[in-house]
């Protein structure tokens, strides 16, 4: 039975369509207020008890009264054990009341502040972190990875030739797309690891590569073919910056940066800028190359004798066990699981389609 038949309206389905997203954009809004008024209570409840310890100089054992009391007293709300009210305090130590609804740690859940809290050390440090939570919408997990990751101190610290070769404006935005060094230790494997594990990771792990790039990154393609008068190029790896609407060419060598990786770099991102990038619509492609040492004087010479943006950058995996780092893939290797990792993604799909993180 059509809608015609039932005697709807013809532009029924987009009045639909205008209240579901009403109904949507409310319940995001509510569910936003109860956040930041439970926050508000938290912190309330951890300045009182604040206040009562530096007053009276009350100990562990009173907290410990206190959390059983006002359970008993609302035993169908969570949040109210030892642990938390201690979260709480300290909350109200390093936050005024006025952050938590005009900040972006107010717009966090609660789980995210206790990762704050635990983490870091100080009040700059975790809004840095909160504003980023906030803005690309981090789970827990991600924010405790890009913590111990020390994300603060990678992005954008890659050298590059970005201020000569790109508007001021352009090469800032540019800047924060790179970071140094890329850390690919996101494997969970042990000394028993074997090759079906590495295969089962192959479903995950283009994920973890474009959240390690960084938020807005699809993966166009890896070994991306082109021709030049008859001559066959490959790109490593080919990725789209949905945020800042440019094209990312990333090139992976194995050992330590040499002068010749620029021109071939900025090579690729010549033509991806002129015969992918529209003009009008996409900002200036950039080239990042990942290698496993470099000479910061080499680079710097190197990256002016080119007028394509490029930046270098190292990848590590240091923070793995030896052990488990022997069995981490090499750059080649790296890129061949993202390889068969995307043609089987793209299996069922057609053509056209990215897959974004």
């Amino acid at each position: 039975m059509t809608e015609k038949t039932i005697g709807l309206p013809e532009d029924y389905p987009q009045f639909l369509d205008h209240l579901k997203d009403r109904v949507r954009r409310a319940r995001v809004r509510a569910s936003r207020v109860v956040n930041t008024e439970l926050l508000l209570l938290y912190w309330d409840l951890g300045d009182a008890i604040a206040q009562q310890q530096q007053t009276r100089g009350w100990g562990a054992k009173v907290i410990d009264r206190l959390a059983d009391d006002l359970r008993r007293a609302f035993p169908t709300m969570r949040g109210l054990s030892r642990t938390n009210l201690k979260y709480m305090r300290r909350m109200a130590s390093v936050w005024p009341r006025a952050a938590i609804g005009q900040q972006a740690v107010g717009q966090l859940p609660w789980g995210h502040l206790t990762v704050l809290l635990d983490k870091l050390d100080n009040r700059e440090l975790r809004d840095w972190y909160a504003a980023r939570a906030a803005e690309h919408g981090w789970s827990r997990h991600v924010l405790t990875h890009q913590i111990a990751g020390q994300l603060h101190r990678r992005v954008g610290a890659a050298p590059s030739n970005f201020p000569d070769q790109l508007p001021p404006q352009d090469s800032d935005l540019a800047q924060q797309l790179v970071r140094d060094p890329y850390i690919f230790d996101f494997l969970d494997l042990d000394e028993r690891a074997a090759e079906r594990e590495l295969e089962a990771a192959l479903m995950t792990r283009l994920e973890q590569v474009l959240l390690e790039l960084g938020h807005g990154f699809a993966f166009v393609g890896r070994q991306y073919h082109f021709t030049v008068d008859h001559d066959d190029f490959y790109i490593d790896l080919l990725f789209f910056n949905w945020i800042q609407s440019r094209f990312v060419v990333v090139e992976l060598k194995i050992g330590r940066f040499e002068p010749e990786y620029a021109g071939k770099l900025g090579f690729y991102v010549s033509w991806v800028d002129e015969n992918l990038r529209v003009a009008d619509r996409h900002a200036p492609t950039i080239g990042i190359l990942l290698c496993a040492g470099r000479n910061d004087h080499v680079v710097r010479y190197s990256l002016a004798g080119t007028t394509a943006p490029l930046a270098v950058a190292n990848y590590t995996y240091d923070t793995l066990p030896e052990p488990i780092r022997e069995l981490v893939p090499t750059d080649s290797e790296l890129a061949d699981a993202v390889d068969a990792t995307w043609d089987e993604l793209t299996t069922d799909r057609t053509d056209g389609d990215n897959l974004q993180t």
